[in-house]
């Protein structure tokens, strides 16, 4: 079975033989591009990608998009964490620039995320520039385990790329089943809110809500559109009335039982306000990548606890171990976890 999951990725990553020292391949957007036989030093593009190449290949990253604050690097192992800064390439504040990459002199250049027509024109910039190969590969959050066989047949870890993938499946499968025994109407209307006051969100379709959908709960930003990240107003909040929130901010997200414009929400009165984990990485958004494996199982357990046998501590437990090559103390899931508890309600 391993060796047709990596025949499957390879079909995915279409390989052809360009010259002794280098393939051809064509990426998630349809492009191709000649890589090196042999790659050892991978420039991340972005955060997504980032998280992506550290749960995979930890000994390829030459830096970080942003250097690891000391309460990430505590889940990190030592000789990354202690990797530099490169900048980004690609998102929001892109910092890094054509000198610094080939500074770096990477053997390949990896982004994860959408594969649109922006993000490959500026993967075609940024490769005739500097002359590195530059791949794309699709960050859908159902193509997870795909994208962990591609990339690990590209760079040479196919056993790792396929024991994250057959694990990657292993979480979606469960958390599917799990919500599919649940009716509709009884699954959670919820709202994830961002930024310092809680009031950008993502749409229909964004990258960055699709775990909501998945774990079992429904975006009540879905009513405003297709789209990304949008912001929202207080008013709009207030309408919805959701019955879950999901905030980043854990000091915000501890203001609102005495906070006049949310207090009166149903999801503040009875208590269902939740801070979502972000070390490393996000459980559930900062990054959309596949750190949201584990905000998943959180969430989906968290709108359904009688749908699942393993304790969530298990669940952080191996996953970190798998995914982040460390083994949290039990004082540090407890901490993770601290943030996950409902918020008291308003008196």
């Amino acid at each position: 079975m391993p060796l047709l999951r990596c025949l499957l990725a390879l079909a995915c990553l279409t390989v052809g033989v360009a010259s002794a020292q280098s393939r051809t391949v064509t990426d998630a957007a349809g492009r191709r591009v000649e890589v090196p036989d042999r790659i050892e030093r991978v420039l991340a593009a972005g955060p997504p990608a980032a998280v992506l190449l550290y749960t995979l290949a930890p000994k390829t990253m030459i830096g970080w998009p942003r250097a690891p604050r000391p309460e990430e690097s505590a889940f990190l192992t030592p000789e990354t964490a202690a990797l530099p800064s490169t900048g980004r390439l690609t998102g929001r504040g892109g910092t890094a620039n054509v000198e610094a990459v080939l500074a770096l002199k990477p053997d390949l250049i990896v982004d994860v995320g959408s594969t649109g027509a922006t993000y490959a024109s500026l993967a075609d910039r940024v490769q005739a520039q500097t002359g590195i190969p530059y791949i794309l590969l699709d960050g859908s959050f159902s193509k997870v385990p795909e994208t962990y066989r591609t990339l690990g047949t590209l760079i040479g870890a196919e056993a790792e790329g396929e024991a994250l993938a057959a694990e990657s499946e292993k979480i979606l499968k469960t958390v599917a089943e799990a919500v599919a025994a649940v009716p509709p109407e009884r699954r959670p209307r919820v709202y994830y809110g961002r930024g310092p006051r809680g009031l950008e969100t993502g749409l229909s379709g964004s990258i960055n809500t699709e775990i909501i959908e998945a774990a079992g709960g429904r975006n009540v930003a879905t009513s405003e559109g297709m789209g990304g990240l949008a912001g929202i107003s207080p008013e709009q909040v207030l309408a919805w009335n959701p019955d879950v929130i999901l905030l980043l901010d854990p000091a915000f997200a501890a203001s609102l039982p005495k906070d006049p414009l949310w207090s009166g929400l149903k999801a503040v009165k009875e208590g269902k306000v939740y801070a979502a984990p972000v070390l490393p990485f996000g459980w559930v958004d900062a990054p959309p990548g596949v750190n949201r494996l584990i905000g998943l199982r959180w969430l989906a357990g968290l709108f359904f606890p009688d749908q699942f046998k393993e304790p969530l501590p298990e669940a952080v437990r191996g996953f970190y171990r798998l995914f982040y090559h460390v083994e949290p103390s039990p004082a540090q899931i407890e901490a993770l976890l601290a943030a996950t508890a409902p918020l008291a309600k308003p008196q």
